[in-house]
């Protein structure tokens, strides 16, 4: 039998259950695009996409473009030429390693914190 501090409350549980539906939804960056012929991912661009959509690229954008190299290119686990569906089932494993991830980060400050008497 499990105590009651291991149950989720209410608003956790809600807090659960919209994350969850937002990593399911996390795909449609991809599939809208491709829907409608629109080019790459909103928000996923780099230098040449930005020179191409604005004419120009922040001093700034173009200074830190390179800073970030992600783990997983693209979101895409299955490589480069990876199918469809396996972009879409890489873009879904991204987003929930990206809520533990941030998710236990929090834990640990608050935990962090509340040793501290914060």
């Amino acid at each position: 039998m499990r105590s009651g501090r291991d149950r989720l409350n209410p608003f956790q549980k809600k807090l659960a259950i919209g994350l969850l539906v937002m990593a399911l939804l996390s795909p449609l960056g991809i599939i809208l695009p491709r829907l409608f012929n629109a080019g790459s991912a909103w928000g996923e661009w780099g230098p040449a996409a930005l020179q191409g959509l604005l004419g120009y690229v922040p001093e700034g954008f173009r200074k830190y473009a390179g800073l970030w190299k992600a783990p997983a290119g693209n979101y895409n686990l299955g490589g480069e030429h990876a199918s469809a569906s396996a972009h879409i089932i890489s873009y879904i494993i991204s987003a929930i390693a990206g809520i533990l991830i941030v998710g236990f980060a929090i834990f640990l400050i608050a935990k962090l914190l509340d040793r501290h008497g914060k």
